[in-house]
């Protein structure tokens, strides 16, 4: 049976950037430390009116990415990420983090995986 464990002491980044921008935005974050990310399509409503009377176009598709990271690297994860979707400029996006309180996946035990190194290295010696 796999072997499961709850996750404690993680954060869950969440940016909302301008559609196209999110594989550049990700790269910032796997730079500095995020492992992954999901990256979803969504539409937005309400400031893009305000700002439209300023004169800025803002695009309503939107790319959302949501990062779970360890508490510890958060805000350096946060703050690349932050620069990298240029945030502090007018239409260019959000971001926040929150405290994720429990979350669960799958892991591997740590024989499975060694016995797999090990069937790995035979089937490529064998060749």
């Amino acid at each position: 049976m796999p072997e499961s464990k709850y996750l404690k002491d993680i954060i869950l980044i969440t940016c909302v950037v301008e559609r196209g921008r999110a594989d550049d935005v990700m790269d910032a974050a796997r730079k500095a430390g995020a492992p992954a990310a999901t990256i979803f399509y969504a539409r937005g409503t309400g400031v893009r009116e305000r700002l439209g009377l300023l004169g800025i176009a803002i695009q309503a598709e939107k790319e959302v990415l949501q990062i779970v990271i360890p508490k510890k690297e958060a805000d350096r994860i946060f703050d690349a990420v932050a620069e990298a979707a240029q945030v502090s400029l007018p239409g260019k996006g959000f971001i926040y983090m929150l405290d994720c309180i429990k979350a669960m996946t799958y892991f591997p035990k740590p024989e499975k995986k060694r016995a797999e190194k090990a069937d790995k290295k035979t089937v490529t010696k064998g060749r």
